[in-house]
């Protein structure tokens, strides 16, 4: 690898660890980059899974105050996210692309859609007293099955969930997307470590600055009001959305 790949890696690395910090989406800044180092598609991306993982871990040691008292929610929610984590890696291991790949942009932008509504929907379900368990861990499936095989926008579409089906701020709900986001992170570097062809200087050098990166991001979107942040999100889906559907 040159010094200039290196260094558009590096950026890159950084620059999705801030926006998986702060929104969700940092894929789509560090996958295009390892696409322009040179990198096939495949092994961009199961490269790329790997390399973002310390970014997840620098966001989520950053907002431990937010996760306080959230261990419960964790945990009910853990199982389902590691089983649709692991399906989307198999899948993207055993098939096609083209045909997900397709709807991957659509995905997102219902995700935006989601998180636009989701405080008039987050009333809606309260005055019913009816947030379906059951309903949360099937959405929640198919979101990881997404994030298992492709990733890019999975903290936009996990923000949009817990933000209908769990009452608590939104920083709050940012930090335990943050954990959830790092579960299936976790899962799809094991499986794409063991069946994957991973580019491992790449991911050495994207994966050390999205660490610094994550906890940069966190510190920027503490800062910012629920109704920005919110905004902020739906902006940056729409564009990673725009980006994907070009």
């Amino acid at each position: 690898m040159d010094a200039g790949s290196a260094a558009l890696l590096a950026g890159a690395g950084f620059g999705a660890g801030v926006v998986n910090a702060v929104a969700g989406g940092g894929s789509l800044i560090s996958f295009p980059a390892l696409l322009a180092a040179g990198y096939p598609g495949i092994t961009a991306n199961v490269t790329n899974a790997i390399a973002v993982l310390p970014g997840y871990v620098g966001g989520s040691l950053a907002y431990r105050r937010e996760l306080a008292g959230q261990r419960a929610r964790i945990r009910a929610l853990a199982m389902t996210s590691a089983a649709g984590a692991a399906a989307g890696a198999a899948l993207l291991l055993v098939s096609p692309a083209s045909v997900f790949e397709a709807i991957v942009p659509w995905l997102i932008l219902a995700g935006c859609a989601l998180l636009a509504v989701q405080p008039r929907a987050a009333a809606a379900v309260r005055k019913r007293r009816a947030r379906p368990p059951l309903v949360l861990h099937g959405v929640l499936f198919v979101a990881t099955v997404y994030g298992g095989y492709f990733g890019g926008g999975l903290g936009i579409m996990l923000l949009a969930i817990l933000g209908v089906f769990v009452d608590d701020g939104l920083q709050r709900l940012n930090a335990l997307k943050g954990v959830l986001s790092l579960l299936v992170a976790v899962v799809t570097a094991a499986g794409f470590a063991l069946f994957g062809p991973v580019a491992w200087d790449a991911a050495a050098i994207v994966g050390v600055t999205c660490l610094a990166g994550g906890a940069a991001g966190v510190g920027a979107a503490r800062r910012l009001p629920a109704p920005i942040l919110r905004g902020l999100v739906i902006a940056y889906g729409v564009i990673v959305a725009i980006v994907l559907l070009v």
